[in-house]
């Protein structure tokens, strides 16, 4: 079997869904749109599944301008803002490829590296990630919080989180129908991704800077982002919580005991107003942060319970490839669908 031929299981003609999340690209979607198309015509048969969250620019337009243009194109248009984590979820649910990718808008992540995905699938692993080995257009704080997050994330996390790698990947249809299992609504598809398993192989590239537009990801989101991917796979804040608890109670018992020894042997002075302040400052900045640790975790299973689905779609616009094939949509239990 040669580099280039179907691995066991993979069909000789497959159909490759790109799914590509999108929230106020209107400035470089045609762009990106244009190279996507360059490179596919060399890869096989293929639809690119535009998921328009809400957009409130001229995305959606433009996106149904494209489809009346070129049959490999499909629109799901939910109807509002649900977040990037579950946009990409909401195009997977409508993905019929046999090999899947989710690729952003912004061409930080070059369509050109594609066929290097599709090259590795074929030979048999069912999760290509695309690992950055240059990051350009970012500042340096937001290189190192990102060092910072991989590092901790694998070191605390109950998934191997593979370092400098984003959503930008190719997985095989099972990796996709096991993804789809997975409903849950604080999601981290970058942990889901990693928690599925199946065998996986890295491919580097040189990420570049966005294409067009600003960044939809400021520091406040990242820092949410990042929230959700350590409560989401890992407990441990709530261990380190009972462990500063424990700590502080040792220290208590040490200090009362000292106390209790001094007061003997010296008498009780009283204690002055500052140093007092201080530990009850100390200990009630200790309790909010333990509460703040267990609400997080209580807010996520409270949002659980309320089963609502992820998403609702004003509208699903297929493609004309997707159209003639025979495999049903995987739309999310729940969610409202108007096809045009």
């Amino acid at each position: 079997m040669t580099s280039m031929d179907p691995a066991p299981g993979i069909p000789s003609a497959p159909l490759f869904s790109i799914v590509v999340p999108t929230f106020n690209e209107a400035a470089g979607i045609e762009e990106f749109h244009r190279r996507l198309a360059n490179v596919m015509e060399t890869v096989g048969i293929w639809e690119v599944i535009y998921v328009n969250d809400g957009s409130q620019d001229r995305t959606g337009p433009i996106i149904d301008d494209m489809r009346r243009t070129d049959a490999h194109v499909a629109l799901v248009g939910l109807s509002r803002n649900f977040g990037k984590e579950i946009a990409t979820t909401a195009g997977l649910d409508y993905a019929k490829g046999d090999a899947v990718i989710v690729i952003d808008a912004d061409l930080q992540d070059p369509p050109e590296i594609i066929p290097l995905l599709v090259a590795e699938w074929r030979k048999g692993y069912d999760m290509v990630y695309a690992q950055r080995q240059i990051r350009e257009g970012e500042s340096w704080l937001k290189r190192i919080t990102a060092d910072l997050f991989y590092r901790l994330m694998q070191n605390v996390g109950r998934i191997q989180l593979p370092r400098n790698t984003g959503d930008f990947r190719l997985m095989s249809r099972r990796v996709v129908d096991a993804l789809l299992q997975m409903r849950e609504q604080h999601r981290f598809m970058k942990g889901l991704f990693a928690w599925v398993g199946f065998p996986t192989k890295a491919v580097l590239y040189n990420r570049a800077p966005r294409h067009a537009g600003e960044t939809k990801w400021n520091y406040p989101k990242l820092w949410s982002l990042a929230i959700e991917g350590i409560t989401s796979f890992t407990v441990m804040p709530l261990k380190i919580a009972t462990y500063v608890g424990l700590g502080v109670a040792v220290i208590a018992v040490i200090f009362g005991g000292q106390v209790i020894v001094r007061t003997i042997l010296f008498g009780n002075p009283v204690a002055g107003y500052p140093s007092l302040m201080t530990v009850v400052l100390f200990l009630g900045g200790i309790q909010l942060m333990t509460l703040g640790v267990i609400g997080e975790y209580l807010g996520r299973i409270f949002n659980e319970t309320k089963r609502r689905p992820l998403y609702i779609v004003e509208r699903f616009s297929p493609s004309h490839v997707a159209s003639a094939t025979t495999t049903p949509v995987k739309a999310d239990p729940g969610a409202v669908t108007d096809s045009v």
